[in-house]
């Protein structure tokens, strides 16, 4: 049947009150194959019986198209209405060929970059039987104690705004019912990376203003986009569960905002409702999450159980119930589901489309511009001509550099760095010497003579560190972000060998890197670059790459900064230098300072960038005019580059704390040898706005600056007034 043919409102008007509701509930593939008869006791656990199967709207955590598509067959069989299932799956970073984590992509600064890497894995997700998925998230951060800040984009709400969007665009294209693209859900709705103290699942207590003007853009920006799908946090917002939340979820999201998709909820996040101690009654707990919108429940059984009963009671109207699964249908009308319920998914695809030459190239080349040059005395790039290379630590060899949340990508699929430099340099000597454990409880030092010794014969050592890739992630928080277990003991002793050594880090979130960087010449970051990871490090430590990645969170220089970040307000008693260690009576750390060791915006290049002049076309504004900002940079070397270029704005004088500098506008260029480019930006007054003391959003006349460099080290400002 085509798609122009189904009528989703005939069909909901020939279901009952239970396939209704069945619409509306969401569980582990592992239910629904054709084993399921023999998992009784998860399904006991959660009180569905197995005869209601055939009666769901959707699943997640299946493996493949072979497993997807004998469960959707066996389900059109068993379901009177033949409607198909929604298969849904976190894409995070890659179906099967996995590109750097969406901090590096952050760090990229390139949206194209971005859509590239999320078209490949719509192309894979969507042959692997995969329909919708948990991505992209938004969560804005500003601690790097929390494990999730590596799903994320970064501590800027208009960097994580471009991202967010452009994976929404990338993923749906232009048409949902085209086998090469799926829905995506925005999450975690909202300020999910406001986790006190940066611990996993932790409350959220910050302003309605904070909220709005941090929190809040980027999932604004992805339903802008057309976001097919939202799913709401599993913290309590201000007190109030998200999910549970009518403020947000009702005023904000859908009377301010006019989303209209579908609502699913986060992994038994309704049930969770019981243990932030809002209710014992999940009857209650039904109700409340169903009256602030949420469509699906994802593994829980709290609609399954009482949603009939409460329509039948009158607590919630039918007309409201049949609205929601009208939005499931529609959805499913909309992927071209009733026309081909595999969405062109078959396990010959699967295996023809993933990890492609193709796509490998792809991660490759998004692991090489999400790199970041954090530091480099002239030492980097290596010479292809070196005879004899230590590869020193333990990311030295291994495979595991995908990072978590990584989907159907297997370890063996990725490209170690001794691989990625055996293939680049075949004819040179490399020695491998792990030295030590990164694990935080592994504390052997057997390894860490032997590493010295390879170090000491050898022409170059690449210390390769940093943090497990499992560190990371869902429930990963971590009190301590330096190096964990004894590396910086490993690195000490390696370089006191040989200092021809630098530093290869691997992490999920920025790390305490601050001795790292006094003993070292050199720090190139790589984040978990992926499937392409060692042959993406190899490109960039001999030159046939060019770093051009820039921090997206700051790196603190201690972890009692943390939370830390670029955008922070005014205080009332500011250092009057920053960069010095103790300023009495400021707002100050003893024996720190209050800058972050590597700022938001920071990058360095093999080539030579020099910001030549900022000016500005005009320097009054009014609200219906704008202001042409045209910045000159010059490639000062004989090396071709990548440069991004940012814009900031500070707001002098304003009724409400502004922060000391905000990013308003980006562009990666690429300048060739000695080549001088002239980058323009229109400056438009509602790139001005702010919310205010009753949080209107507004702007207020008066003087601000605009400003190129990187947070911390602005290196060109002029002034502008708003009348």
């Amino acid at each position: 049947m085509a798609r122009s043919d189904v009528d989703v409102k005939k069909l909901l008007a020939q279901m009952t009150l239970e396939e209704k509701v069945g619409q509306l509930v969401q569980l582990n593939a592992m239910f629904l194959g054709e084993s399921s008869a023999e998992i009784t006791g998860p399904l006991e656990k959660l009180g569905i019986p197995q005869s209601y199967m055939s009666k769901l709207g959707s699943t997640l955590n299946f493996h493949g198209a072979q497993e997807m598509m004998d469960i959707q067959r066996k389900h059109l069989e068993e379901d009177r209405n033949h409607i198909p299932l929604m298969f849904m799956m976190d894409v995070i970073h890659g179906f099967r060929t996995i590109f750097p984590i969406p901090l590096g992509l952050g760090a990229s600064f390139d949206p194209e970059t971005v859509k590239e890497c999320s078209r490949m894995a719509a192309r894979e997700a969507s042959a692997g039987g995969v329909q919708v998925t948990f991505t992209p998230m938004v969560d804005y951060v500003r601690d790097a104690r929390w494990g999730r800040v590596m799903e994320s984009c970064g501590e800027d709400p208009y960097l994580n705004s471009v991202m967010g969007a452009a994976q929404v665009e990338a993923f749906q294209g232009d048409d949902l019912a085209d086998h090469d693209n799926i829905a995506a859900c925005v999450k975690h709705f909202a300020a999910y990376g406001g986790a006190e103290a940066g611990r996993d699942y932790n409350t959220v207590e910050i302003s309605e203003r904070l909220l709005r003007e941090y929190y809040l853009p980027a999932y604004k920006a992805c339903i802008d986009a057309g976001v097919k799908m939202l799913m709401p946090s599993f913290n309590s917002l201000n007190g109030v569960p998200s999910i549970a939340n009518k403020w947000l979820m009702n005023k904000v999201l859908k009377d301010e905002w006019g989303f209209d998709g579908v609502i699913i909820s986060d992994y038994n996040a309704i049930g969770e409702l019981k243990k932030h101690g809002i209710t014992d009654d999940m009857r209650l707990g039904a109700k409340m999450a169903f009256d602030c919108g949420c469509d699906i429940e994802m593994m829980s059984s709290s609609y399954y159980k009482h949603l009939a009963d409460l329509v039948n009671d009158g607590e919630i109207s039918e007309q409201k119930l049949d609205e929601a699964v009208l939005r499931v249908l529609e959805l499913k009308k909309e992927l071209g589901l009733f026309e081909d319920p595999y969405h062109g998914a078959s396990p010959e695809k699967e295996n023809s489309v993933c990890l492609t030459p193709e796509h490998r190239d792809i991660a490759r080349r998004a692991a090489e511009a999400s790199a970041v040059l954090l530091k480099n005395d002239g030492i980097l790039p290596l010479s292809e001509d070196i005879k004899r290379i230590a590869l020193v630590g333990p990311f030295a060899a291994t495979n595991e550099i995908k990072g978590s949340w990584s989907c159907n990508g297997e370890n063996e699929d990725c490209v170690s760095v001794y691989e990625g430099i055996r293939s680049l340099l075949p004819n040179a000597e490399i020695i491998v010497a792990e030295g030590c454990s990164a694990k935080y409880d592994e504390l052997s030092e057997e390894g860490i003579d032997a590493a010295v010794a390879a170090a000491k014969g050898a022409d170059a050592v690449v210390l390769c560190l940093g943090e497990p890739q499992k560190y990371s992630g869902e429930g990963n928080s971590r009190a301590d972000i330096g190096l964990p277990g004894i590396q910086m003991q490993l690195a000490r002793k390696v370089i006191a060998a040989n200092p021809n050594a630098v530093a290869l880090t691997f992490s999920g979130r920025p790390l305490v890197l601050t001795e790292l960087d006094k003993l070292v010449p050199a720090i190139l970051h790589m984040w978990f670059p992926g499937t392409e990871g060692g042959s993406a490090a190899a490109d960039l430590l001999f030159g046939r790459a060019n770093p051009s990645g820039k921090v997206p969170m700051s790196f603190p220089k201690a972890v009692g900064q943390c939370p830390i970040y670029y955008n922070h307000p005014s205080t009332g008693r500011p250092k009057s230098k920053p960069d010095e260690i103790h300023q009495p009576y400021s707002s100050n750390y003893i024996g720190c300072g209050n800058l972050p060791l590597y700022p938001f915006g920071h990058g360095l290049s093999y080539s030579s960038f020099v910001y030549e002049s900022l000016e500005l076309d005009t320097d009054t504004m009014t609200k219906d005019s704008e202001i042409t900002v045209s910045i000159t940079v010059l490639n000062d070397s004989d090396r071709a580059g990548k440069e991004v270029v940012q814009l900031y704005m500070h707001d002098i004088w304003a009724s409400a704390v502004r922060p000391i500098q905000s990013l308003i506008a980006f562009e990666k260029t690429e300048l060739g040898a000695h080549e001088r480019k002239t980058i323009t930006f229109k400056v438009r007054e509602p790139m001005l706005r702010f919310y205010d003391l009753d949080c209107n959003h507004i702007s207020e006349p008066g003087e601000f600056t605009l400003s190129t460099g990187c947070a911390d080290h602005l290196v060109l400002t002029k002034s502008f007034t708003l009348k």
